[in-house]
């Protein structure tokens, strides 16, 4: 790649790593960081939703 070619490559690339930044700060501004540290913090990782549908079903079939 030419030299040129390569200034422009960097410039770019730096230009979408300060745009990530951003949307990121931005996000958890707008969320408070709520998601993202329920997420970080294994909130979700020890729910059984299959086990959930599964209990809705056999409830919905002794109602009937």
């Amino acid at each position: 790649m030419a030299e040129p070619a390569k200034k422009v490559a960097q410039q770019a690339e730096e230009r979408l790593e300060e745009l990530a930044e951003t949307v990121r700060k931005k996000f958890d501004k707008v969320t408070e960081g709520t998601y993202r540290d329920r997420v970080v913090g294994g909130r979700f990782a020890g729910r059984d939703d299959h086990g959930g549908e599964k209990n809705r079903a056999e409830t919905e079939r002794q109602q009937d």
